[in-house]
């Protein structure tokens, strides 16, 4: 499965790029606005320091033609750029017509698989499929991206189900589990993955009775 983090902060990038785990990024107007930066500074900024992997960028119009304005403007400044277009009608009426100029998309604000079928009839590169705000509401989040996966492999759709609106490591291993192909999370989430109390104790040990040996690797 691929990891993506899904923050505005230039610098989050950067941390999580030098782990060599990192696939890509996904942004969106909140996290952007609380970075206090410029748009296109920022986006291409990450995608200079993921030159393999892809950042998602998101239109913020909502008619149609003002939608595919921005959604060239923004897919013309890097060839690493994926635009995140809303699950709205004239959302999905750009992702069909971008999909025809060979420009990858990323439907976000999914929430039911039957959301998902008009994303991936479109052509989406990736489908966001939200767990944690449906979570919230006393729903089950992952049952959909479950439902997704199962979609677009009966139908053979080329489209990649991205797991987002994750809170914590229990919806990465649920989204392992339900075979997305992607999951976005804060830093912090993608931080706490590495975190176990016996991985923290064992080292402990080893330092421990290595030092206490008096051993060296470098003289």
């Amino acid at each position: 499965m691929k990891l993506f983090v899904d923050t505005g902060d230039i610098e989050e990038v950067r941390q999580a790029a030098e782990w060599g785990v990192l696939d890509g990024v996904t942004t969106n107007p909140t996290l952007i606005a609380k970075s206090g930066k410029g748009f296109k500074e920022t986006v291409v900024a990450m995608c200079k320091l993921l030159p393999e992997g892809t950042v998602s960028a998101e239109v913020v119009a909502t008619d149609y033609d003002t939608m595919l304005k921005e959604a060239l403007e923004i897919a013309s400044w890097h060839e690493n750029i994926v635009v995140k277009v809303p699950l709205i009608p004239p959302g999905i009426r750009l992702v069909s017509t971008l999909t025809e100029r060979d420009i990858r998309t990323n439907v976000t604000l999914v929430f039911t698989v039957s959301q998902a079928l008009l994303a991936a009839k479109a052509g989406a590169t990736y489908i966001s499929n939200f767990v944690g705000r449906v979570d919230d509401i006393s729903d089950e989040g992952m049952k959909a991206v479950a439902e997704t996966v199962a979609m677009v492999e009966n139908y053979g759709f080329e489209s990649e189900v991205l797991v987002a609106s994750v809170r914590h490591p229990v919806h990465v291993v649920q989204a392992v589990s339900a075979g997305a192909h992607i999951s976005t999370m804060p830093f912090k989430v993608l931080q706490m993955l590495f975190n176990h109390p016996l991985t923290d104790s064992g080292l402990k040990r080893f330092l421990d009775d290595w030092n206490s040996a008096g051993l060296k690797i470098l003289s």
